[in-house]
């Protein structure tokens, strides 16, 4: 549980911040779980520390359910917050893809637009990283957002190839 004093609320966004990144459920007025995994403890960890520097109040405790159908509850609670990172994170490859597709259309082969969709790409792999770390019950969908993140990374090595084609065209057509 966690209590942060009202102003300045920038303590309470940070709080809460940390916890959604960390992928923690949301049970209820400044109550939060995950499960009791050593990937979720650095992440506590920062919480509960921007929590004391707000001045605020932390009360963290190892719980489990009343019987097996409450760990089963949590776990599809747990799994179906993962699906809805899966979805979002299968949505922005389908917008790198597109973006990629608009580039070869409009034939922007430039060493400026392959760093910044080469930065795109590192971000979609560390938000796979990140989310492939808390989907701790293996969500149906990450076997899909797996094959998309390589997707995208083929698409990417063929917009790179594209790029320096023309780059080499253009250096042996001259001024």
């Amino acid at each position: 549980m966690i209590k942060v004093p009202a102003e300045p609320s920038r303590h309470r966004v940070a709080v809460w911040r940390e916890l959604r990144r960390i992928g923690a459920l949301s049970l209820g007025q400044g109550v939060w779980a995950v499960p009791d995994v050593p990937v979720f403890a650095d992440g506590i960890a920062r919480a509960i520390a921007l929590t004391g520097q707000a001045e605020g109040q932390a009360l963290t405790l190892s719980a489990s359910g009343r019987g097996p159908e409450d760990a089963a509850r949590f776990q599809a609670m747990f799994t179906a917050a993962r699906s809805d990172d899966w979805r979002e994170f299968l949505a922005d490859c389908g917008k790198f893809e597109e973006e990629l597709a608009k580039e070869i259309r409009i034939a922007k082969f430039t060493l400026a637009e392959l760093e910044e969709e080469e930065q795109s790409l590192e971000r979609l792999r560390r938000w796979h990283r990140d989310l492939m770390a808390r989907d701790v019950f293996g969500a149906p969908e990450s076997a899909a957002a797996s094959k998309r993140l390589k997707e995208c990374t083929a698409a990417c090595e063929d917009y790179a190839e594209r790029v320096f084609r023309a780059l080499h065209l253009a250096m042996d057509e001259g001024p």
